[in-house]
């Protein structure tokens, strides 16, 4: 299977070397690899050249946006700019994030698993962060979640739920969207990413808010979000998060912010939530 990747990077200098290497590493290369070097302020540009030059089907793109960091929309439009200078003639996609390092099997066992399952929409492994010289699960999302920091879609997949929306809950209405139209979503346990910089890292308290946005943009509702909130405001050890994210919903509704779905996808991401509920409660 052919595939392209796409990786947004914003002064990434420390890191971007480590998940370049990684990639040079694996055991089936991907046919085309581009880097939207994204106003970076360090040598992210430096590094990325030097990899270009040893490599053939690694490229680089200069992007302009602004120095905010805003979760979702900022990477998103990134991978955008990227996936612009790109044909279509590839099975699958990825947009992968330029802080990790990928096991050496890693898109050999993506590959198998498109190979095995043609209604499978979008595939990933497992994010893992480095606590007291130990590599422990960076466990923020349920185990049947891609985390946005490497997704792997099918090209028809991909263009039915019309690409990745430049907002934040992107990583959460692609999956929700995937449902919608019938395809499935794979988790693999045994691919381990090492994410080398902790998600939220950048995030500042106008960022907070964006969480509680994100809720109500995907269509939600209020009690949804509340549960949703609480749980991930205790995940991330920070229960007062909880707050922020329902300020956050409540501006949104009350700005009438636009849904990154329309109402027949609201329906099913709210009875499919309350279905998964459910589930959790009974076992």
């Amino acid at each position: 299977m052919k595939f392209y990747i796409v990786i947004p990077a914003h002064n990434e200098a420390n890191l971007i070397g480590l998940t370049l290497e990684s990639l040079a590493n694996q055991t089936v290369l991907p046919s085309k690899v581009v880097v939207v070097n994204d106003n970076s302020t360090d040598n992210t540009e430096d590094i990325i050249d030097q990899f270009s030059e040893k490599y053939s089907w690694l490229s680089l793109i200069n992007n302009s946006s602004e120095a905010l960091h805003l979760p979702g929309s900022k990477v998103i439009l990134a991978f955008n700019k990227g996936l612009e200078t790109l044909d279509t003639d590839y099975d699958f996609i990825v947009k992968a994030d330029a802080d990790l390092i990928f096991p050496e099997n890693y898109f050999e066992m993506i590959v198998k698993h498109f190979q095995s399952d043609p209604r499978l929409g979008m595939v990933g492994g497992f994010a893992y962060i480095e606590k007291n010289g130990e590599w422990i699960l960076e466990n923020l999302t349920d185990k049947d979640h891609i985390r946005g920091a490497f997704k792997a879609y099918r090209k028809a997949c991909f263009e039915q739920i019309g690409g990745l929306k430049p907002a934040m809950g992107w990583d959460t209405v692609d999956e929700l969207l995937c449902k919608f139209y019938g395809w499935q979503v794979t988790t693999d346990e045994s691919l381990h990413v090492k994410h080398l910089k902790p998600t939220g890292a950048n995030y500042n308290k106008s960022s907070r808010y964006k969480q509680g946005e994100a809720f109500y943009s995907l269509g939600y509702g209020f009690i949804i979000t509340a549960i949703a909130s609480l749980k991930l405001a205790l995940r991330k050890g920070k229960p007062f998060l909880f707050i922020d994210y329902l300020n956050g919903f409540w501006k949104a509704k009350k700005d009438k912010k636009p849904l990154l779905v329309n109402q027949e996808q609201a329906k099913f991401i709210r009875q499919y939530r309350w279905k998964k509920m459910k589930e959790k409660l009974l076992h």
